[in-house]
């Protein structure tokens, strides 16, 4: 959202965030969207045995369903960018939503791996993305003060959805088998469009004359001739590369070092737990008037502490050792989930956010596709 001229007719002001009333449905809405996007990949996971069984593919195949869907939504951030500069954020975020759920409901009918790669693996994960992005762009323009605190509690989703959408499919498996509870998924996702009902703009402080408008763009490159978003890029690329890497191998490794199972997978359970609690307190620590200046460093802090964390989980030897690294890790991967896109809008500015954000997804889905498989190797 531009500055703007009514004299020159450009587009009229915007009002100044509430910091509050409306916007605290809008952090609802944002955190709902928050906790399907970044869960959801990871929740459907858990149908994985059935497909493998009855498509007659491996693990790797299945698991490209999640990595199809993580892809399309960082890599398609310049396109979501474009839509939203073009259309606005609610008209996008409900095409997202539909989509989002036509994809795991044609999901249910297919009859081969790749048709599920199409639906539930490049259409829904478009439509998560096409909510996604919007969504982060409605809540900075609702939060200034306490943007911090909004970002860290929308971060929240994540966890939060995880810990709740892994055992429902387990239930959906159990009762439905993996169509029934895909369609059942596709259903829930739905609510996408009702949490982009709620994104409505806000009213405008002037009103422009009729006038014709400038040139609107639909996606600004000038941002890359800012030497801080530079610095952010490259810093972001290099901590994905690693970022996602124990989550993913985190329980195969345990395993392999002789934990059972249920222990093994109760690891990822300590990251999640931690994370719930490490968003929101992060997000409060930031709001402090004597932090929020140097909002960065203590970003940076976040990074180095997730480096170093993984970077010790080398000498954990036994299960005691590897709950330590959990707590650690999902403290760390809390702060980096809190402060990433509040430090970006700090950089940017809200008016050129909605260009950034898009640019830096796409750079960042490359991180995300080939940093877990290096990592494996």
């Amino acid at each position: 959202m531009g500055r703007a001229d009514s004299e020159e007719g450009q587009l009229p002001a915007p009002v100044k965030p509430p910091d509050g009333g409306w916007g605290w449905i809008v952090l609802l809405g944002c955190f709902v969207i928050t906790g399907f996007s970044y869960a959801f990949p990871k929740a459907v996971s858990v149908y994985f045995k059935e497909l493998m069984k009855d498509f007659h593919v491996g693990y790797s195949d299945t698991a490209w369903i999640s990595s199809i869907m993580l892809a399309m939504l960082y890599g398609t951030g310049p396109v979501c960018s474009i839509m939203v500069n073009q259309f606005g954020c609610r008209p996008v975020m409900l095409i997202g939503g539909l989509l989002a759920s036509a994809g795991m409901i044609l999901a249910s009918f297919t009859t081969n791996i790749i048709e599920l790669y199409l639906t539930a693996g490049v259409l829904t994960g478009l439509g998560m993305a096409l909510n996604f992005q919007p969504s982060l762009i409605m809540l900075g323009t609702y939060f200034d003060k306490r943007r911090p605190l909004a970002n860290g509690l929308a971060a929240a989703g994540s966890p939060v959805f995880l810990s709740c959408l892994s055992p429902l499919g387990q239930v959906l498996l159990e009762k439905f088998g993996w169509r029934g509870g895909f369609l059942i998924m596709g259903g829930l996702l739905l609510n996408c469009c009702t949490c982009g009902a709620v994104m409505r703009p806000l009213d405008m402080a002037k009103k422009a004359k009729k006038k014709p408008k400038k040139g609107k763009k639909l996606l600004d490159f000038s941002i890359f001739s800012n030497r801080g978003f530079i610095i952010y890029t490259i810093s972001k690329f290099i901590l994905v590369l690693g970022l996602f890497v124990p989550p993913i191998l985190l329980v195969n490794y345990a395993k392999d070092t002789g934990v059972p199972d249920t222990e093994a997978a109760f690891l990822l359970s300590i990251i999640g737990f931690i994370d719930i609690f490490a968003r929101p307190a992060c997000g409060m620590v930031a709001g402090l008037k004597w932090v929020r200046p140097h909002v960065a460093y203590l970003f940076s802090f976040s990074m180095l502490f997730n480096g170093l964390t993984d970077i010790c989980s080398a000498r954990a030897s036994n299960y005691t050792g590897l709950v330590i690294f959990c707590v650690f890790f999902g403290i760390s991967y809390g702060m980096v989930g809190a402060l990433q896109f509040e430090v970006l809008m700090a950089i940017v500015g809200s008016q050129k956010f909605s260009s950034a954000i898009g640019l830096v997804l796409l750079i960042e889905a490359v991180a995300v596709l080939i940093g877990p498989p290096s990592a494996g190797r």
